[in-house]
């Protein structure tokens, strides 16, 4: 269930809303007049989901490229272009 608070907790109850997102892992969302206005969440959970936003764009560039070109590759072949990737960096590193 989303934790909706006045924006007026951010400053009166701000260790409540510390402890809150933390333990949870869920933002709360703060309003003003009524209105959403800010969310806070921990600086864990904004990071996974910076990083699922990463892999999601990712993801839908790939269907896009895949989409415009009709070169596939199996899965053994992918496992030994990474293969052959992590050897030449390593040998050069």
């Amino acid at each position: 269930m989303k934790s909706i608070r006045p924006v007026s907790d951010l400053r009166n109850r701000f260790a409540s809303i510390s402890d809150d997102v933390h333990r949870t892992g869920q933002p709360v969302f703060l309003t003003k007049n009524g209105t959403g206005d800010m969310v806070v969440m921990s600086m864990e959970a904004y990071e996974n989901l910076a990083f699922e936003s990463e892999v999601y764009t990712a993801l839908r560039e790939a269907e896009i490229e895949a989409s415009l070109t009709e070169t596939r590759y199996s899965p053994d072949e992918v496992l030994a272009g990474l293969r052959a990737r992590i050897d030449s960096v390593s040998k050069a590193g």
